[in-house]
């Protein structure tokens, strides 16, 4: 005969410690399930928010100006969208093109040369020690701290001294340093360029410039796209600056030029159709920027946020 299981102190422990709590699991399960709606309701919420405006600019590039009073922009009812394209085209000798190139020039060859004079400016912060570098670097950051526009009315007057208010050069100097970019560029260097490989090109025979060129400017590449891009955006909707130092329509960026037409759709609401359109097509070269650059800027964002 078998003897009976006698069931004592310790079993008791070993049961409870080997099967899991189905109330404490029950409970989590709930938790759990609304917590990860939270969030997907709330990145939802977030991409319609987001995306609201551009569809709505999309359905009403498509609409006259009837089709934009009537309260129809959602739909694509009436689609008007080559006509409008044509009006915008042909107003006043195609001056919405000629706005579009100054808008490419300033914000364009002014990012370019912002993101390279940053990038060397960080080099030089983080490689290099001089008498003075971290109190410099501290006015740099200061830099951040004063906004754009108080400088608008000072930018103006010493480009009133020099001959320059009403010319490119009034919109593109500016634009050309930003204390913020020198920042991130700092950290960018001290993130991708290890000192081992500068000492290797200087013991090479490389002078200093061509060690930056050569060396330094190709690793921290994706730094350099980065600030290309936030310079970008910021003078591509830049609007302050060109309204106070330009008058000659023919040097307007978009962002002015279009607003010259918004104040006249009060009077003309034949102008409700070019400005939807303009506006339209002003995205694109900001959609086009980042798609085609993401890998550098999510690349260089990253190390920036781990730094």
């Amino acid at each position: 005969m078998t003897s009976p299981t006698v069931a004592g102190p310790n079993t008791a422990v070993r049961a409870e410690a080997g099967s899991p709590s189905r109330t404490g699991t029950g409970r989590r399960a709930p938790i759990r399930w609304l917590s990860r709606t939270a969030v997907n309701g709330t990145l939802l919420l977030s991409v319609l928010y987001t995306l609201f405006p551009l569809v709505w600019l999309v359905t009403a590039a498509t609409k006259d100006s009837g089709g934009l009073l009537s309260g129809e922009a959602f739909s694509f009812k009436g689609f008007d969208l080559g006509h409008n394209l044509s009006q915008l085209a042909a107003y006043n000798d195609g001056v919405y093109f000629r706005w579009y190139l100054n808008s490419l020039l300033y914000a364009g060859g002014g990012a370019a040369v912002c993101a390279l004079v940053s990038v060397a400016a960080g080099y030089a912060f983080d490689k290099y020690a001089f008498p003075g570098k971290e109190k410099l670097f501290g006015v740099v950051l200061l830099g951040v701290l004063v906004p754009t526009t108080a400088l608008a009315l000072p930018m103006y007057l010493l480009a009133s001294k020099v001959g320059l208010v009403n010319t490119y050069w009034s919109v593109l100097i500016p634009v050309l340093v930003n204390p913020f970019g020198v920042y991130l560029s700092r950290v960018f260097s001290a993130s991708y360029i290890p000192g081992e490989a500068l000492e290797a090109a200087r013991i090479d025979g490389a002078g200093e410039l061509r060690t930056f060129w050569s060396i330094g400017l190709r690793m921290v590449m994706p730094g350099f796209v980065t600030v290309f891009l936030f310079q970008f955006t910021a003078i591509w909707n830049n609007f302050f600056l060109p309204l106070v130092m330009l008058s000659d329509q023919k040097l307007f960026p978009l962002s002015l030029g279009l607003y010259a037409w918004n104040s006249n759709t009060h009077a003309e609401p034949g102008y409700y159709p070019l400005v939807v359109t303009g506006s339209l097509l002003a995205v694109v070269p900001l959609v086009v920027a980042f798609v085609s650059l993401q890998r550098h800027w999510k690349a260089g964002l990253a190390a920036g946020s781990l730094k």
